[in-house]
């Protein structure tokens, strides 16, 4: 009976003892995160250029974009973190407005006989901004996430779930992770995945829409009273049925999702007090309608027909034109799947207290034909204890996919064809230049938002299709005490 009793002493001891222990792990454990965080970002983008997918790989590409990012990051626990991240972009698109590019037509094309006859000529261009409706959208994204850190902060792991919407397109995604650290947290290693289900609400031009809602008639709907000129400026009989023009398929998108799976493993290493290494892998495949029914094809081996002034047609690929507009033979048609693999590394050097060395480097190709190689270097200059200044420069070069083809340059013996340049061989320089605040004690504030860090950015790009932007960003990071 004594040894029962001594074991039961031994083991109540014991208890108290573990108890005890992890009540002190609990006391002394650090936070992942010690007070929730307010990341802001907001910026302003502007494009150019003369190669618009809409209107068939010619014309302008003038874009404004104002977007705003608020990230909030709030610990629930010693080692849990819940993340809310919500995007607003609201964009003014010349290229998208040209869905219907034709000035005195409605965006439906449903004008009545009264409407056509107060408009004696209906003109378009691909090279000026329509008035459709199609000109300006609100792109809205929002993600939540969700991480968990082991007591030894050896194990990470998250989950989120995100879903986005814009005028013709619905998007919702789903995704873990997980990293392992090792050998003193120098050594990192990470796994991602993410599933996003889409869905198209497709938008066409004007002119197949109006020939399909009508089975075909070019005496009704856009087209009732109105004339079709040919390559020569003759006006066409529409009632022909050889020498009127028609769309080369008619046939609209059938399957309306698309799928998205992502994978991704990741390497990191502290080589010295001065050096890390990262390497990364990642595989992309997509399912179901990976072409935009809103981008127009032409093909050089069918005849060209217009709506708008005569005097315009010789000069249609110009600025020079801005009267007439040539009706679409087709819409962009692209494989049904496809797999992306991107490889790359960044390399990171810490030359002295204050200036440091980041690089990054990655090789893509896929099944469609496009490899590219991006390469970047950016060079943070600390300035006293607060600023730091990290100027950079990106190169990108890219290969033709096996798909594309400029204006007029695809036939009608293919399957597959686009006439977006972003999928055309080319390479880009963007030059960019930073400045960062830091404030480790947080003194300044608003109201319990303790401002930590603001970031001011500006970039350039220019690709050697004339495409070019500018984009201008401000950052800020609150802690809220």
């Amino acid at each position: 009976m004594k040894i029962i009793k001594y074991i039961i002493l031994l083991f109540s001891f014991g208890v108290a003892f573990a108890q005890n222990a992890q009540d002190s792990t609990k006391i002394f454990k650090k936070k992942v995160l010690e007070t929730p965080e307010i990341d802001m970002l907001l910026s302003y983008y502007q494009q150019d250029g003369e190669n618009a997918a809409v209107t068939g790989g010619i014309g302008t590409e003038k874009l404004d974009d104002f977007a705003t990012n608020i990230t909030v990051s709030i610990p629930i626990n010693e080692d849990d973190i819940l993340t809310v991240d919500g995007t607003i972009s609201a964009y003014t698109s010349a290229s998208s407005s040209n869905l219907n590019p034709f000035s005195g037509a409605s965006q439906g094309g449903e004008e009545d006989d009264d409407d056509r006859a107060a408009n004696t000529t209906i003109t378009g261009t691909p090279w000026a901004a329509s008035s459709g409706a199609s000109k300006s959208d609100v792109w809205i994204d929002a993600v939540i996430g969700y991480q968990h850190s082991s007591d030894n902060r050896n194990k990470i792991w998250g989950a989120n779930l995100s879903v986005a919407n814009e005028f013709d397109y619905f998007s919702m995604g789903f995704g873990a992770n997980h990293t392992w650290l090792f050998n003193q947290q120098n050594t990192e290693i990470a796994v991602k995945a993410n599933l996003f289900f889409d869905q198209w609400r497709p938008v066409y031009p004007t002119e197949i829409k109006s020939y399909n809602q009508t089975n075909g008639s070019l005496f009704q709907g856009f087209f009732n009273g109105v004339t079709i000129l040919n390559q020569n400026g003759i006006p066409i009989n529409k009632a022909s049925l050889s020498n009127a023009w028609r769309p080369f398929n008619t046939n609209l998108v059938a399957d309306k999702g698309r799928n998205t799976y992502t994978g991704s493993v990741s390497f990191s290493q502290i080589l010295s007090k001065k050096m890390q290494i990262s390497l990364f892998a990642d595989i992309v495949q997509q399912k179901g309608w990976l072409s935009n029914p809103m981008q127009r094809v032409y093909f050089k081996d069918r005849p060209n027909y217009y709506i708008g002034k005569a005097a315009d047609i010789p000069f249609y690929t110009t600025t020079k034109n801005q009267g007439v507009f040539q009706l679409a033979d087709d819409f962009e048609r692209l494989p049904s799947a496809r797999i992306k693999f991107p490889l790359g590394m960044r390399f990171n050097y810490y030359i002295n207290e204050f200036l440091v060395l980041k690089t990054y480097y990655r090789y893509y190709f896929d099944d469609w034909g496009v490899t590219s190689q991006t390469a970047n270097v950016e060079l943070p200059i600390k300035i006293g204890g607060k600023f730091t200044l990290y100027p950079s420069y990106r190169y990108y070069t890219q290969t033709q996919a096996d798909y594309f083809a400029p204006y007029e340059a695809h036939t009608t013996a293919e399957t597959f064809y686009t006439s977006d340049y972003d999928l055309s061989a080319f390479n880009s320089n963007q030059y960019g230049f930073g400045m960062r605040y830091t404030d480790i004690f947080t003194k300044g504030n608003i109201w319990k938002l303790f401002l930590k860090q603001a970031d001011l950015k500006y970039s350039h790009y220019q690709r050697n299709t004339r495409l070019h932007f500018d984009i201008v960003s401000l950052g800020f990071k609150f802690i809220v005490k």
